[in-house]
């Protein structure tokens, strides 16, 4: 195997200078530069990672922890954080909450391979582990951002969206379009981002005279089979309503499936709003109307946030992340109350 040596033999540079063409750094002329290119060429010389790390004191890479690495909310995370990295050299590690114990113990121990493997920075996405948790990672790796979460004790470290205001204004949306008899499945009450949303549904519904009470509402656990099952105990229920909300868009697009093979059409019979606004939700029959929630935006400026941490790097890092609805196809106006 060539070494850096050899490269700067053939190409009568020395070792210094082969190094900088190598890296990137430092001045070279355009005439030597070309010389050590082509001896890298002629010798097929790979840079040793491990020795760039160990001059850089970096491995260049930031670690991402994500509970599952499929499904329409999480992969599109991991995808973005991989572009963004890769623009600027850098590579990703990805954990996911895999293996013995809870989904809190799997994240732990999926954080915790992260830390081992020394990468630079982490970037976490779970509603699993606790802000104690968090503080104890931090302590270990002072470069981790949170996406979707708050913990005060991290400060600007989190990133997330008021979704207190998003489940609000799906409430005074179904309201506005004349709907008083409402449904609503909810994700799992452990995740603080749904208890947020659905707080803000019904305060925005008691705000239009609407009490908690008279909402039929359903827990479930944010994937497709959840959403399907809720469904089914609605229809079971022969439950009475005109409009359905639903806490994220998965569990929308199942119900909505779910509720179309019974007969029922939507949004002539029930209306339909789900929440994060997915890629899928454009492409359902009909186009699912949802609250929009910028995630790219909110993973972008997360990975900004550790780009500066961990390599000095300036790019922008919002914290504002305005919500807003997606008007599609399953919103209807009801005109007069259902027989």
């Amino acid at each position: 195997m060539a070494t850096i040596k050899d490269v700067a033999r053939l190409a009568g540079v020395g070792v210094g200078t082969a190094s900088r063409v190598i890296s990137g750094r430092g001045p070279v002329s355009p005439e030597t530069a070309a010389r050590v290119q082509a001896a890298i060429a002629e010798l097929d010389f790979r840079p040793s990672l491990i020795a760039r790390a160990l001059s850089a004191k970096s491995l260049g890479t930031i670690g991402v922890f994500v509970p599952d690495f499929g499904g329409a909310y999480y992969a599109p995370i991991l995808r973005v954080v991989d572009q963004e990295l890769r623009k600027v050299d850098r590579h990703m590690v990805a954990a996911n909450g895999c293996g013995h114990g809870g989904a809190r113990e799997q994240a732990m121990e999926g954080i915790e391979f992260l830390i081992q493997r020394e990468c630079d920075g982490i970037l976490v996405v779970s509603y699993d582990i606790t802000d104690e948790d968090l503080i104890g990672f931090q302590r270990k790796q002072p470069n981790i951002a949170v996406v979707n979460g708050n913990a005060d004790a991290l400060g600007d470290a989190c990133f997330s969206f008021d979704h207190y205001a998003g489940g609000r204004l799906a409430a005074k949306t179904l309201v506005e379009y004349g709907h008083q008899r409402i449904a609503v499945i909810t994700g799992p009450d452990r995740a603080p981002d749904n208890r947020e949303r659905v707080s803000g549904f019904f305060d925005g519904l008691a705000e239009c005279g609407i009490p908690r009470e008279a909402v039929i509402s359903l827990e479930s656990d944010f994937s497709l089979l959840g959403g399907w099952n809720a469904a089914q105990q609605l229809l079971e229920r022969r439950s009475e309503f005109t409009a359905l909300f639903v806490a994220n868009d998965e569990m929308a697009l199942s119900a909505l499936s779910r509720l179309q093979s019974a007969g029922i059409r939507v949004p002539e019979d029930i209306s339909l709003v789900g929440y994060d606004d997915i890629d899928l939700s454009a492409f359902s029959a009909p186009r699912l109307s949802t609250v929009h929630v910028p995630l790219r935006e909110l993973v972008l400026s997360s990975v900004n946030w550790l780009l500066e941490r961990c390599y000095g790097m300036k790019n922008p890092v919002n914290r504002e992340f305005d919500v807003s609805l997606t008007l599609r196809d399953s919103l209807a106006v009801r005109d007069a109350p259902a027989k």
